[in-house]
């Protein structure tokens, strides 16, 4: 076991992450990003990627997080292969546990654990990933154009994708398991009067079927809910909506949460209720959740971390003044 020490201790490792490592070392904040479970983030289980800025031609989102990785590690970020597995947010310094039984201390901590979205745990789901299946359709519903496409879900992200592939596509179907949905009343009524949208109602998605080597997703296999019956439904794009799940977990009971999970942070700054803890990314954004939004919070971060720290000095060397004049 060892205890590393830093002045930006950055807790995950996707674009937020390591937008954050990339000011912080340009700051000399010699910052430590601990990875996690998933290094790279949501962008590495993401093939083709086309909105974030800066490329002309479609780039691969594993490719993409390599560079970042590789960028922040350039100007003097501390990769750690390592998971978090307990906080001590008392500082600071704050203090992280990681799996290996390794301890880091930094005078700020970025919170950047991001969030996964919620899948179906169906037959085909995974397989025909990034092939006919995602969820985001901000991210993904470009490569639809002029095809047809289905939603799966009933809340206002499913109904929010339904309204945004309409850009894209004159077909769009949304599917959900019961008779009703949750949308807000606004919304179900520009669903409802949205002449490319069509509704199933009390279906539920048994199986993506397709071939994940020639051509992807073809059609759902769907059961209905009241009647027991079997169908299927031809698409070319399907997008699950069923919400998304933030990584948190280790700050239950130490930062405040909202209804999803996500915590909450000053508006319009990553500040969270406690000085020099710092949230950006998926992990505090239940709105956008884009890469290049979430970079653009890690940039935040890192600024706000390094004013927290220059104050710190300055009270530190104030004190330590006084100490000396007595």
């Amino acid at each position: 076991m060892a205890t590393h020490t830093t002045r930006m201790l950055i807790i995950g490792s996707g674009p937020a992450g390591l937008s954050a490592a990339i000011y912080g070392a340009r700051a000399m904040m010699k910052p430590i990003v601990v990875q996690g479970l998933q290094p790279g983030g949501q962008l590495t289980i993401t093939t083709d990627v086309e909105n974030y800025p800066g490329f002309k031609d479609v780039i691969q989102g594993p490719w993409l997080m390599q560079e970042m990785q590789a960028q922040a590690e350039h100007v003097g970020t501390r990769m750690m292969w390592d998971t978090i597995v307990e906080v001590d947010l008392s500082g600071p310094p704050f203090r992280a546990i990681g799996d290996s039984g390794d301890v880091y201390e930094g005078d700020t901590l970025v919170i950047a654990t991001g969030a996964q979205a919620k899948w179906l745990g169906v037959p085909g789901e995974m397989e025909l990933g990034g092939k006919g299946v995602s969820a985001c359709a901000t991210c993904d519903g470009f490569f639809y154009r002029g095809k047809k496409v289905a939603v799966i879900g009933g809340g206002n992200t499913a109904v929010e994708e339904a309204l945004y592939l309409t850009n894209h596509s004159d077909d769009v179907t949304l599917i959900h398991r019961r008779d009703s949905l949750r949308a807000e009343r606004i919304l179900q009524d520009r669903l409802f009067a949205h002449p490319k949208i069509t509704v199933l109602w009390n279906k539920a998605v048994e199986r993506f079927a397709g071939d994940p080597l020639a051509g992807g997703l073809t059609h759902l296999e769907l059961r209905d809910t009241v009647t027991g019956e079997a169908s299927d439904l031809n698409c070319d794009g399907a997008f699950v909506a069923i919400g998304h799940a933030p990584a948190t977990e280790l700050f239950k009971g130490k930062l405040p949460t909202d209804d999803g999970g996500y915590l909450i942070v000053e508006p319009g700054t990553p500040k969270t209720a406690i000085p020099g803890v710092f949230a950006c990314g998926d992990v505090m954004d239940h709105t956008y959740r884009q890469a290049v939004t979430a970079a653009g919070t890690g940039c935040m971060a890192a600024l706000d971390a390094e004013r927290f720290v220059s104050g710190l000095s300055i009270a530190l060397d104030g004190h330590a003044e006084a100490v000396a004049a007595e």
